[in-house]
């Protein structure tokens, strides 16, 4: 695996990110993987559960946008940094993001955990 390996899985989490599909969301982790929503966050555990707690937390495709760079991958593990701008508030909210996350052989998600911080005083 290189750069562009967790390159497009990053791509493929923005497609189910769109969607909400059962199905592109749970592609893309591992059967035991584990999902860390936040830093302080209980993990997510298991394909099935990352599934669920993903969709009862999902986002609406036109409620936001995202942007990322690849700040380094070392096999297995990857680290992004985004910026998501969520456009249903007034005015819009934005957040930096750093991912970890921790791939397979296969491509899949083994772990992965989320960190981010809403940008400066807005609320």
């Amino acid at each position: 695996m290189d750069k562009q390996d967790i390159d497009l899985w990053i791509q493929g989490y923005i497609r189910a990110w769109t969607s909400n599909d059962p199905e592109e969301i749970g592609d893309l982790f591992a059967e035991n993987g584990s999902y860390r929503p936040g830093p302080f966050d209980e993990p997510w555990q298991g394909r099935d559960a990352i599934v669920r707690n993903w969709l009862n937390r999902r986002d609406e495709p036109d409620q936001w946008s995202f942007e990322y760079e690849v700040l380094t991958f070392d096999p297995p593990v990857g680290v992004v940094q985004g910026w998501t701008t969520y456009h249903n508030y007034s005015p819009p909210r934005h957040y930096g993001n750093l991912w970890i996350v921790k791939v397979n052989g296969e491509g899949r998600c083994t772990e992965f955990w989320e960190y981010w911080m809403k940008r400066g005083s807005e609320s």
